[in-house]
């Protein structure tokens, strides 16, 4: 008998994987349009839907740096047919800034894989006076208060390495928030701005263009996609290392027999040449974690950004 129920349950384990999705599904990316969650959302959301035999819609939700997102997730119905793209800003970020959030990465969510890990550059327009990281410095040190950056909005990744290299430089900025990446570029490129950090998708094309300045990368590491940009740890600023990843996420409960099936999915594409490469060309590092490594992931990450806050001083609760 005990035999017969292990063979009923596989049975209908296996079916419950091969029928999902069975409607279409929502891909909520917690970023404008054009921002790194959406671009990447938009790229996955095609190959799920010729791979599993449904729409994979992708609907924009931004709103305090990806809260507005995860709150949808949470009080959807754990079947799959609700995830997010959610980055640092949502699951790391945000718990570090405010301890009175509404949702909590590790008991609210089902973590399915990680995909990619986006560095962020310090850019400014082409006209700013200052060719160098040395120079950016001291101009804004011969004007406290007065050179301005943008940023994705209070409490994004942009804002907090910012925050983290100003207090690590010793500069004193005005911080001026925007509603998402696309609107922090555009800011940059008119001058609105005197400077921020960005996305490489969303500013690699100004860049090679000439219209923006580029001096330093947030991680340890130089990007493929833009090899000549020294990290802020070669021009002297030691253990500086701030990137976002970006993953993919269902509400908690959801079945072990659909996370795998989102995982197979998810992981044959992730190897395709042509996505990888393309990946690559945004500025995107590929990831390939399953549940347990980007659970792992998820704690360190929310270590390193509780450091992170503490050190730059930023609170929003």
């Amino acid at each position: 008998m005990k035999a017969l129920v292990a063979l009923l349950l596989v049975s209908l384990s296996a079916v419950a994987q091969e029928s999902y999705p069975t409607k279409s599904v929502r891909l909520i990316a917690a970023a404008a349009p054009g921002g790194n969650p959406d671009v990447l959302g938009r790229m996955l959301a095609a190959k799920l839907s010729d791979a599993l035999g449904k729409p994979f819609v992708v609907e924009n939700m931004p709103g305090a740096g990806g809260v507005v997102a995860a709150e949808i997730l949470v009080r959807s119905a754990p079947d799959g047919h609700v995830l997010t793209l959610g980055d640092s800003g949502a699951l790391a970020i945000n718990p570090a800034l405010n301890s009175k959030l509404t949702y909590h990465p590790l008991k609210d969510f089902t973590l399915i894989t990680a995909l990619a890990a986006v560095p962020t550059v310090l850019v400014a327009p082409a006209s700013l006076p200052a060719n160098s990281l040395a120079e950016y410095v001291a101009l804004a040190k011969s004007k406290p208060g007065q050179l301005s950056y943008g940023s994705a909005g209070s409490g994004s990744v942009h804002h907090l390495t910012m925050a983290v290299f100003a207090s690590r430089a010793g500069l004193e900025m005005l911080h001026v928030p925007y509603k998402g990446g696309s609107a922090l570029v555009a800011a940059v490129l008119s001058g609105e701005v005197q400077s921020g950090w960005s996305g490489i998708p969303n500013v690699a094309g100004h860049i090679r263009a000439g219209k923006l300045k580029v001096y330093a990368i947030s991680t340890a590491r130089r990007s493929s996609s833009l090899p000549d940009v020294p990290t802020v740890i070669e021009l002297g600023y030691k253990d500086f290392d701030i990137a976002t990843v970006i993953g993919l996420q269902a509400p908690a409960g959801t079945p072990r027999e659909v996370v795998a099936r989102l995982q197979g999915a998810v992981a044959k594409i992730v190897r395709e040449r042509e996505f990888a490469e393309r990946m690559a060309n945004l500025g995107m590092e590929l990831r390939e974690d399953g549940t347990d490594n980007y659970v792992r992931f998820m704690k360190e990450d929310m270590e390193r950004y509780a450091a992170a806050v503490k050190a730059a001083g930023i609170r929003q609760d």
